[in-house]
């Protein structure tokens, strides 16, 4: 037999058809089986699906008062094919539009994906009721026109803006952000929760949409119910969220920081609520709701001191003083001082040429050093730590003491329901050996570290939490938000103890300290013993104008209920500005009013003064922490 060099050809060919035909039976069972594009595509063409938006769930106070409600809104609706003969002048002043307006709106409404003359299109959303009823008496003479009923966030008190957070239109961005991440819910005109609680409870909130089905015809037109709405499916209402806020504390201290600038922050030490966050200048929420919302949100957005700038978790300062009994508790634990360890000041700390000034002279223990905020006790005591042998090194023992700070919620965000929450910041020893060079720098070198001035920088949340940690004596729950979610259950985040490692010993003097404070040292004037109030005072420089006053403390003493952090920028000491404030936000709480004559006229005196600083070019301070 010849050999035929193409006798093998037929087997050639044949695998290649059958190679061509598995494809086209492979790309048939993804396009069938797989894909649903086409198969969405049909039913688009074929049903025509009606939207009913639920009722978003109510934000209440921890007393069930309700913060964030819903009323009635208004959509408008158009079917281009219907209303092709409107008189579209009268329609226009019906609605208070200019026609451009019109026009630009239906040129929208024709590039909408899924777009049918036949169907009705959103044309105007987010009436009220104000802006609805001039036009219900009129809507009857313009054919084509139909209105869908949704509703709008509405507040029952002029405050909390910003931790409640407020609802916008979805963005192309976001949108396509859900769907990455196979949320489907929204589509492009949805509403959803853009910052605050609205934002992290977005989920439980919106609730679920209904959906009427209808069949539509070869041209879009609706030709009646899809199996008799068989298959319709009802909306659920969203659902009712319980805060820790109280909403009465809440507007007091937004009172308070009337014409100000800075945070209060207040927290339940022994579950980490938050009872009040207060940041100042803020707004009325009720600016951002409905057709309003761009323009009012553009003035905010362009006021200079930044009302929807967050300062409770978004800012940071150098805490200053109140840094201080943190310090101290690291030195406690690792020995270097205790209750009855005295340092000489001479007007400062002094090594070699360098000097952190102070307004003391003499001797003073531990106690005496917070009560009169010494800067030369700490300086004097982080230096022995820090320069001591037996870490085998300057960076070797900053590290520990950093260790501590972050076990006290510094330098590391806390995991707060607030979004947009900063981390703070504490060096590490790898920045000290970039900037310095290894084996270069020392305790002097970095000193102003030992009284919160330096690279140390803080948020009020961190140092309300401080706060809290030093009432528990040595533990904290992560500040929070929730209180309680309709038919769900609360992060274990937020129920989970956090202990630092310091000996619950070496709290009482500290807290000796702070108590005399208020009884004997730089707040001495706020002293009502009625409270037992513990607490600490801090100045904190500010490189950009007039030093920041801080404050921090909780009580009673044995027995706290509340822990307060409270922050003005640009007023200058922390014990005649920030530590009035947190007296009387502690006497509301408690007390449920301010009784004396004398707080009263605090009172009078804080919600009338002015603070806010000027915005031209200031010489910075050079005024050391006190």
């Amino acid at each position: 037999m010849v050999n035929d060099p193409y006798q093998n050809r037929k087997f050639i060919i044949g695998g290649f058809m059958f190679l061509v035909v598995a494809c086209y039976l492979v790309q048939l069972f993804l396009l069938q089986m797989v894909d649903s594009t086409y198969k969405d595509q049909a039913d688009s063409n074929a049903f025509y699906k009606e939207i009913s938006y639920p009722p978003r769930g109510v934000i209440k106070d921890r007393n069930g008062k309700a913060m964030a409600f819903n009323k009635d809104s208004y959509d408008i609706q158009i079917t281009v094919r219907d209303a092709a003969n409107m008189d579209t002048a009268s329609f226009c002043k019906a609605l208070g539009i200019t026609r451009e307006y019109f026009e630009q709106r239906m040129k929208q409404i024709r590039q909408i994906p899924g777009y049918s003359q036949y169907t009705p299109q959103t044309f105007m959303s987010q009436l009220s009721n104000e802006e609805f009823a001039p036009f219900q008496e009129t809507m009857f003479r313009f054919k084509g026109i139909s209105v869908r009923k949704r509703t709008l966030r509405d507040y029952s008190y002029p405050c909390g803006a910003l931790l409640l957070g407020d609802i916008g239109e979805i963005s192309r961005t976001q949108l396509d952000r859900k769907q990455k991440a196979n949320d489907n819910y929204y589509q492009q005109g949805d509403f959803i929760g853009l910052s605050g609680l609205e934002r992290t409870y977005e989920n439980y909130l919106r609730g679920q949409k209904g959906v009427k089905i209808w069949l539509r015809d070869a041209h879009g037109r609706k030709k009646g119910r899809y199996e008799d709405g068989a298959k319709d499916v009802p909306f659920i209402a969203g659902q009712d969220i319980t805060t820790t806020i109280d909403i009465d504390l809440q507007a007091y201290g937004e009172q308070l920081m009337a014409n100000k600038v800075g945070s209060i922050v207040a927290i339940e030490p022994k579950t980490g609520e938050i009872l009040a966050m207060v940041s100042a200048p803020t707004y009325d929420p009720t600016l951002l709701v409905g057709r309003k919302r761009s323009k009012e949100y553009m003035k905010l957005a362009k006021n200079p001191y930044k009302p929807l700038f967050d300062r409770t978790v978004q800012a940071t300062y150098p805490p200053g003083s109140t840094f201080k009994p943190a310090n101290t508790l690291a030195l406690m634990q690792e020995g270097f001082v205790n209750a009855n360890k005295s340092y000489i000041c001479s007007h400062g700390f002094h090594a070699g040429r360098l000097t952190v000034g102070c307004h003391h002279s003499g001797g003073l223990d531990l106690i005496s050093a917070i009560k009169l905020s010494c800067n030369a006790y700490f300086c004097y005591g982080f230096k022995d730590m820090i320069d001591n042998s037996r870490y085998g090194g300057a960076d070797k023992a900053f590290e520990i003491w950093k260790k501590y700070m972050g076990s006290m919620g510094f330098g590391y965000k806390l995991g707060t329901d607030a979004p947009s929450e900063k981390r703070g910041y504490i060096p590490n020893a790898g920045v000290y050996n970039k900037i310095y060079g290894e084996h270069h720098w020392k305790a002097t070198t970095i000193i102003s570290d030992a009284i919160g001035q330096g690279e140390i920088l803080t948020t009020p949340l961190q140092l309300a939490n401080f706060a809290a940690l030093l009432a528990n004596r040595g533990y904290y729950y992560t500040p929070h938000l929730i209180k309680g979610i309709a038919g769900a259950s609360i992060d274990t985040a937020f129920t989970t103890m956090h202990q630092t490692g310091i000996s619950a010993k070496h709290f009482e003097p500290v807290i000796e300290g702070m108590e005399q404070v208020l009884q004997h040292g730089t707040a001495y004037w706020i002293r009502n013993d009625a409270l037992g109030m513990c607490g600490k005072t801090g100045t904190a420089q500010n490189p950009h104008g007039k030093d920041h006053a801080l404050f921090i403390s909780f009580a009673p003493k044995n027995d706290p209920k509340i822990a307060i952090c409270v922050v003005v920028e640009n007023a200058g000491f922390g014990a005649t500005w920030a530590a009035p404030i947190a007296a009387l936000m502690t006497e509301k709480y408690l007390n449920g009013q301010i009784e004396t004559p004398k707080r009263q006229y605090w009172e009078s005196w804080l919600k009338e003064t002015n603070l806010l600083p000027s915005l031209a070019p200031v010489v910075p301070s050079t005024k050391i922490s006190k």
